[in-house]
């Protein structure tokens, strides 16, 4: 990944504040994330502050050392809901939609195959309403099977 954010813009700053929640939550010195990620601690400190254009793989190299899962926390970020990167980078939320952005490609392509060919973007939305409606009937079940399996002790 060596595409150049957007200069100063919209996106650099986005990204440099997502940078920056990662960065002061990490629970380490920027010394010592910079040092890990490869670059000097200024260089570190003047990305965050959005003094320079932030290339997508020094995000990446620093959201990695910060801990955090860094498909999600971009594409959050790039995506305009940089709030919602900082609040879910440090929560399971966040590591389940890394999971799941990273293995969605290979579902897709073993459940439809060649029928990915007709899959719409007018769906998308749709699609992912239902997944979230999906995944509360399985949190709201598992919660009800541990009730139950609690009760029969």
């Amino acid at each position: 990944m060596t595409r150049q954010v957007q200069g100063q813009g919209s996106d650099n700053d986005r990204i440099a504040r997502v940078l920056a929640h990662a960065v002061d939550s990490a629970g380490r010195s920027r010394a010592d994330l910079a040092a890990e990620a490869g670059m000097h601690r200024e260089t570190l400190t003047r990305l965050i502050r959005g003094e320079r254009p932030i290339k997508l793989e020094d995000a990446a190299r620093i959201l990695s050392v910060c801990g955090v899962p860094v498909r999600a926390t971009l594409i959050m970020a790039l995506n305009g809901e940089e709030e919602r990167a900082c609040q879910w980078m440090r929560h399971d939320v966040g590591a389940f939609l890394e999971e799941f952005l990273v293995t969605l490609p290979g579902a897709l392509e073993t459940t439809l195959g060649d029928r990915c060919d007709e899959l719409r973007p007018r769906w998308a939305k749709g699609t992912s309403q239902l997944v979230a409606r999906m995944l509360a009937n399985h949190i709201d079940d598992f919660a009800a099977r541990d009730v139950t399996a609690q009760l029969a002790r």
